[in-house]
């Protein structure tokens, strides 16, 4: 995880945004902006945003996977693999 170097007031958010803008397309290095001197907010450029939320959602399906398999949903791999050729014989 990348250390935040920035933190900022919100008034220097608020005079500075443009400037803020341009320095996350170039770095990409998150701001913490505080307000009455505690963090309030993270900024960050689209990229790590959306980077993030594909992340997210991956460990989610991962997540769910996991929790079927401990409950017994899952299939053996003998199964899955009849399953899978069955798929392609009826393709054919």
């Amino acid at each position: 995880m990348p250390s935040v170097n920035h933190i900022k007031s919100i008034s220097y958010l608020k005079s500075h945004a443009a400037q803020i803008s341009e320095d996350l397309e170039m770095n990409g290095n998150p701001y913490v902006i505080t307000q009455n001197g505690e963090a309030s907010m993270v900024i960050e450029n689209i990229k790590q945003f959306q980077e993030k939320e594909s992340l997210i959602a991956a460990l989610k399906i991962i997540a769910l996977g996991e929790k079927d398999r401990q409950e017994g949903k899952g299939l053996s791999v003998e199964a899955s693999r009849a399953q899978l050729k069955a798929a392609r014989l009826s393709r054919k």
